[in-house]
C-alpha cells in the first residue's frame, strides 16, 4: 500500500473535505479524489461517505485512521522535523486577535526569536484565524472559540476576566461602584458606551452574565481594537468592558476605575490550536509548549 495514499487519506479524514485537504497536501482536488478512490479500490471498502458539504468517514475509515495516524505522524517527524536544538531558522506563522497576541503571546515567544526562529504574525477574528490554520496559512492560532472536527487540535490556554471600567470623573458622577451595586444597571443608562463593534459584543455579554439583562445602550464610539477602546475610556469618552490583563496598568494608577465589582466576573477562555500532526515539527512544538507554559502565569 502506497504511503502517499495513506497520507492523503489521513489529511482528508482530518479535514473532513477533499477540497480542504488538497492545499494542505499541495495537490489539486481531483488528484485527492483520485487517490482516495485508488485506496478504496485497493482495500475493497469505502472509506468515506460523500455528502453535500465534505465527507464523513465510514467505520472502515475510522478504523484505518486510528491505525495509521500515529505512524504517519512519526514519519513526518523523521522526514520533515529536525532535532530540537536545530529547529532554528524555521518560520513560525501565528494568528490571533491583535490585542491578546500583542500583549500576551508575542512577548512570550520573544526568546524563540532570539534563538533564531523566524516569526510571522497575522491578526484576525477567531473565525479568520481558525480558517487560516485549517487552510495551512498558519501554524498556530489563538482564539476564543474551540475548533471542531479532526483537523485542528486545541488546548485551553487561559481565562480572560472582563471588567466594566470608565474614567474617574464618570465614576464620581455615578456615585461609585457601591451606588451602581445598590441601584443596578439602570444607574448606567446615561453613560456612553465604547466597544469594538456596533453589536457591542463585550458589553452585551457582560450585561447578560452580570445583570441578566440586555443593555439599552447604543455605541457612542466604535473602535476595532481594544487598546484604542482603553485609551478612549481613559480620556473620558464613556464606559467599556475590557479584559483585565489589558487595563491592569491603567487601573493601578487610577487612569480608569471599575464601575461595578460583581461577585463572579465574566470570563472568556482562550484556546491554542494547531493542525493535527504538525506538533511533530520542532519549531511548532517548541512555540506551542512555550505558550502553554507562559499562560500558567496569565
Amino acid at each position: 500500500m502506497d504511503l502517499a495514499l495513506l497520507r492523503t487519506f489521513l489529511a482528508v479524514h482530518r479535514a473532513g473535505s477533499f477540497t480542504r485537504a488538497a492545499p494542505l497536501l499541495g495537490l489539486s482536488q481531483p488528484a485527492v479524489t483520485g487517490q482516495i478512490r485508488t485506496l478504496e479500490r485497493q482495500l475493497g471498502r469505502p472509506l468515506f461517505l460523500r455528502q453535500a458539504r465534505g465527507v464523513t468517514p465510514t467505520t472502515v475509515g475510522e478504523e484505518l485512521a486510528h491505525k495509521v495516524a500515529p505512524h504517519l505522524d512519526a514519519l513526518v517527524a523523521i522526514t520533515e522535523g529536525r532535532p530540537d536544538e536545530e529547529a532554528t531558522g524555521r518560520t513560525l506563522h501565528l494568528a490571533g486577535p491583535p490585542e491578546f497576541t500583542s500583549v500576551r503571546a508575542l512577548p512570550a515567544l520573544a526568546p524563540l526569536v532570539e534563538q533564531g526562529v523566524t516569526l510571522r504574525v497575522a491578526f484576525g477574528s477567531a473565525e479568520e484565524s481558525l480558517e487560516g490554520l485549517a487552510a495551512g496559512h498558519h501554524d498556530l492560532a489563538l482564539s476564543t472559540a474551540r475548533p471542531r472536527g479532526e483537523l485542528l487540535n486545541s488546548a485551553p490556554l487561559c481565562d480572560e476576566e472582563h471588567v466594566l471600567v470608565a474614567a474617574p470623573r464618570w465614576a464620581a458622577r455615578l456615585g461609585g461602584a457601591s451606588v451602581v451595586r445598590a441601584k443596578g444597571h439602570q444607574q448606567l443608562h446615561g453613560v456612553p458606551v465604547i466597544d469594538v463593534h456596533e453589536s457591542m459584543p463585550l458589553l452585551t455579554r457582560y450585561w447578560a452574565t452580570v445583570f441578566d439583562a440586555e443593555p439599552v445602550h447604543t455605541s457612542a464610539l466604535v473602535a476595532p481594537d481594544l487598546r484604542a477602546v482603553l485609551e478612549c475610556v481613559a480620556a473620558g469618552a464613556g464606559m467599556a468592558v475590557l479584559p483585565r490583563y489589558l487595563c491592569d496598568e491603567s487601573l493601578e494608577p487610577g487612569r480608569v476605575v471599575p464601575l461595578f465589582d460583581p461577585a463572579m466576573p465574566p470570563l472568556r477562555t482562550y484556546f491554542l490550536s494547531v493542525r493535527a500532526g504538525t506538533l511533530a515539527l520542532p519549531h511548532i512544538a517548541r512555540a506551542h509548549e512555550w505558550l502553554l507554559r507562559a499562560a500558567v502565569h496569565w
